[in-house]
């Protein structure tokens, strides 16, 4: 997908030549962790929790960014208000302990681009849950297509060649479906609570709390007990820092930057890619096995995503 159109000119006149191709390299490189660096993640997470235990592992990964990101913002003296600490506790819970914490003890038992792909049907949960809380249960051809073709690649991705081919494998998968809800959850929680605020504070108070509760429910499930940090392999290492500098500070900065410069339709396109990526370095990097199965259910988890988008997209137009 190309770079959108950047507009030349300013509140100061025309912008210069050199300026504009600046903005279209920030663009372009902003999309590109969003698109590949995010779908890269999945991987990244496989690796982290073969030596680390998987809430330590999103803990310590979203611990180290939140801290960065609080003490950026203390610097440029952003103070949060009481009303953006205690959402900011709820939004944690919801993303990074129910959504990220579920994704990273999934992933010790399955393949990180199946876990992506089940992960993907995050936005139908989204415009269900919209839909109950606001009681308008709105529908049109194509969030029906989207819905029913999203069942439908869950259910491929649950058939007997795909997921039930080890040991807890199918309970893992059900948990990154929860997961995925947990963090769609908090998506309609953030936008009724109306919170307004810098986008950046707001991202560093969320990782902060919610790498606090991961470290807590870490600890409380056992996960200190026998760990060693002597333990832990290189290859673990190097996939946790990737984790923090690329997973979270630079995606969640650019993801961020997006969101000030350009509609949340259009930067909510990186879930259509996101699998993709995720699937395809899999296989390539981890020898992960696609199977017609996973291929066609892929197929029909992000063609479900692309029509549910769409859909919401045109009831917005219509009110």
């Amino acid at each position: 997908m190309s770079a959108p159109a950047i507009t030349r000119v300013s509140a100061a006149g025309v912008l210069p030549a050199s300026r504009t191709r600046s903005l279209r390299v920030q663009v372009a490189l902003a999309f590109f962790a969003i698109y590949i660096i995010w779908g890269s993640t999945y991987l990244a997470i496989r690796y982290a929790v073969e030596t680390i235990p998987p809430l330590y592992t999103a803990g310590f990964r979203h611990l180290v960014a939140g801290v960065i990101l609080l003490a950026w913002c203390a610097w440029k003296k952003l103070r949060p208000t009481r009303a953006q600490l205690r959402a900011s506790v709820i939004i944690g819970a919801l993303f990074f302990l129910g959504g990220h914490g579920a994704l990273h003890w999934a992933e010790q038992r399955i393949n990180s681009g199946l876990a992506s792909l089940l992960i993907a049907t995050e936005p139908i949960f989204v415009f269900v849950l919209a839909a109950a809380a606001e009681k308008r249960w709105r529908m049109n051809a194509r969030l029906l297509a989207g819905i029913a073709l999203g069942l439908g690649g869950v259910a491929l991705l649950f058939g007997k060649n795909t997921l039930m081919t080890g040991p807890g494998v199918a309970i893992a998968a059900v948990v990154t479906l929860l997961g995925a809800l947990s963090w769609a959850v908090g998506i309609v929680y953030s936008r009724k609570s109306h919170l307004s605020g810098h986008p950046l504070l707001l991202s560093a108070l969320s990782l902060v709390s919610g790498s606090l509760l991961l470290l807590l429910a870490g600890t409380i499930a056992g996960e200190g007990r026998g760990f060693h940090f002597a333990a832990v392999s290189h290859r673990s290492w190097m996939a946790l820092g990737y984790l923090v500098l690329f997973g979270s500070l630079i995606t969640f900065t650019a993801y961020n930057w997006l969101l000030e410069h350009y509609s949340p339709t259009l930067v909510a396109t990186h879930t259509y890619v996101n699998p993709i990526v995720a699937v395809l370095l899999g296989w390539l990097l981890a020898k992960e096995t696609v199977t017609l199965n996973v291929a066609m259910a892929g197929a029909m988890v992000i063609g479900a995503v692309v029509l549910v988008d769409r859909g919401t997209v045109r009831l917005q137009r219509e009110e």
